[in-house]
């Protein structure tokens, strides 16, 4: 009997620990989704500071292909954001808009075209509590509507 309770109590502290787990990894994660508009669904993102990495997936919904309406998700300061833009327009599609070892830019996704998808790891350990942060579109004359916050708490 003693046996019993002990296995029960065993199994129920799995479950609560799983749904914890679970629990943390969701605030540690979002979906953004843009669309054929120029537009993301999110204009802005929370994260935790007690996230070491917090995932981005980007999702498409729209149908035009990467060359007419591509999306990508790019974090920098927001001081920075129209530097890493147009450095990013510099560095062109086969660089997905983003230039090459830019300090600036947090995390950056690859370009993506209608019904397609990607995911990005933001270090969280590289965002500051009270920074100003924004994510943008770097895709050529997208970033100035497709723009969100981001902040630490």
């Amino acid at each position: 009997m003693i046996r019993t309770k002990h296995v029960a109590s065993l199994l129920v502290l799995g479950a609560l620990a799983a749904f914890a787990n679970t629990a943390a990894a969701a605030e540690c994660s979002a979906t953004v989704e843009s669309n054929d508009a120029m537009q993301f669904n999110t204009k802005a993102l929370t994260v935790p500071k007690s996230c070491k990495t917090f995932t981005v997936t980007l999702k498409h919904v729209g149908q035009l292909p990467v060359t007419a309406m591509g999306h990508n998700f790019v974090l920098g300061k927001t001081a920075d954001i129209a530097g890493i833009t147009a450095d990013g327009m510099k560095a062109g599609a086969a660089a997905n808009y983003v230039k090459a070892g830019d300090a600036r830019v947090v995390a950056a996704s690859k370009l993506i075209g209608g019904g397609g998808s990607t995911t990005v790891a933001i270090p969280v350990g590289k965002l500051k509590a009270g920074e100003a942060y924004t994510y943008v579109c770097t895709f050529p004359g997208h970033s100035s509507i497709m723009r969100g916050t981001l902040t630490v708490k």
